[in-house]
């Protein structure tokens, strides 16, 4: 049709296509299992969160495995165990030294250096931070293992970016075998983690023991936490971030054995202390034999008790809250509510439907409210959405409630 022609009138014979607004704004899930890694490497950038999707990317960019880098052990460790994208910041020392310290670790908030380059990242998940050095004049090796100070740093950063932080075990904890559990026990409590910050964080137990290949392939010891990432990463991809990262299907890639074999008894002391321990399970290999986060304690009774709960809960507050930041446009007012609770369901109604939730309907297992009674006045005021979401992570009858909040256009209510 000629361009210049004129549109037919509605008294026109023919068919006769309005576009209207559908109501609907898709929300999208965020990916889950995005891993950083802070700490040494033989070379590349440093202070900058670098993306990667293989190992070989790693050894192009920073070096490679590196002898004094645990750090270069973890990240292929990771891949090795089902891991897709890490995002890997290479700190130096900031005085000339040669073995790292704290400080350089932990870095500067407002230069954005150390562990607060992943404030640059768009999204990260789950962070790993390996010993800063390995000394390898002994077999095994020795560490200087991760600081409490160095940990609580990187908690405080990973609650306020919706992430995990995967905890190694000290190496000295399993010397001597027969003291390990108390050592481990006793280095839990060293952390000092907050109840409500010891949500986003797990402690996983033993070390792994594998192949070092810079080493005439000699068995070394590791820390776990890069494994532990790619577990988790594998389990996301093929039941969803909803599933315990755990059980005879959580097998450990590469490891050959484990720093102390962990048995039924000791399990069953360190399991209720909010402690993941790492198992032996016969021709089923290594495995994750834990899923709880340190706020998981018997005697605490948090609802972010397991890592499958608490992981799900962070990835619904970074989908919602991405998925309706198109509300700052709109007037706060009835209609925008009802929009905001129709997307939201049906973004909570596609994750029914893959299982995400228990409960056998909708109305079991989830709800969503944005209305009058999830907003003050004080809040419409200020142009603040508040949306409540429910979920039934474990009974139909048991909710965890999150609130989004966001702000819209100035209300004229």
């Amino acid at each position: 049709m000629n361009s210049q022609e004129p549109v037919p009138q509605r008294d026109d014979p023919g068919v006769y296509v309005q576009e209207a607004p559908g109501g609907v704004r898709s929300i999208a899930g965020v990916a889950t299992s995005i891993t950083a890694f802070v700490g040494r490497a033989v070379a590349g950038a440093t202070d900058d969160p670098v993306e990667l999707t293989r190992f070989a990317e790693f050894e192009r960019l920073f070096g490679g495995l590196d002898l004094a880098s645990p750090m270069s052990y973890a990240v292929r460790d990771y891949f090795m165990n089902g891991g897709r994208v890490a995002l890997v910041v290479r700190v130096q020392s900031r005085t000339g030294r040669a073995d790292i310290d704290d400080d350089d670790v932990i870095g500067d908030q407002a230069q954005q250096t150390g562990l607060y380059a992943l404030k640059r990242a768009k999204l990260f998940n789950l962070l790993s931070i390996p010993p800063r050095s390995r000394d390898t004049r002994t077999l095994p090796s020795t560490y200087i293992a991760t600081s409490a100070n160095v940990y609580r740093a990187a908690l405080e950063l990973c609650v306020s970016q919706r992430a995990m932080l995967i905890v190694d075990p000290d190496p000295s904890w399993a010397t001597p075998p027969a003291r390990a559990v108390a050592h481990v026990i006793d280095g839990r409590q060293a952390l000092g983690f907050s109840t409500q910050a010891a949500q986003n964080a797990a402690l996983y137990f033993p070390c792994v023991r594998y192949v070092d290949p810079l080493r005439e392939n000699q068995v070394d010891t590791f820390v776990p936490s890069g494994a532990i990432a790619g577990v988790i990463a594998r389990t996301d991809g093929q039941r969803g971030v909803w599933t315990a990262p755990a059980g005879l299907d959580a097998t450990l890639t590469g490891v050959e054995e484990l720093q102390v074999k962990v048995n039924d008894a000791q399990n069953g002391l360190l399991n209720p202390l909010g402690i993941n321990c790492l198992r032996s399970m016969g021709a089923k290999g290594r495995v994750v034999w834990g899923a709880r986060t340190l706020a998981g304690a018997d005697g605490s009774g948090d609802e972010y008790k397991y890592v499958s709960v608490r992981r799900l809960a962070l990835f619904l507050e970074a989908s919602i809250y991405r998925g309706t930041q198109w509300v700052v446009f709109e007037p706060h007012d009835e209609p925008l509510w009802a929009q905001v609770r129709q997307n939201v369901d049906a973004f909570m109604l596609g994750l029914f439907r893959q299982g995400a939730f228990q409960g056998a309907t909708p109305r079991e297992s989830y709800f969503v409210k944005c209305d009058r009674d999830t907003m003050t006045e004080s809040d419409r005021s200020l142009g603040i959405v508040n949306v409540a979401v429910g979920f039934a992570p474990l009974r139909p009858a048991e909710f965890v409630i999150l609130t989004i909040r966001q702000r819209a256009a100035q209300s004229t209510l």
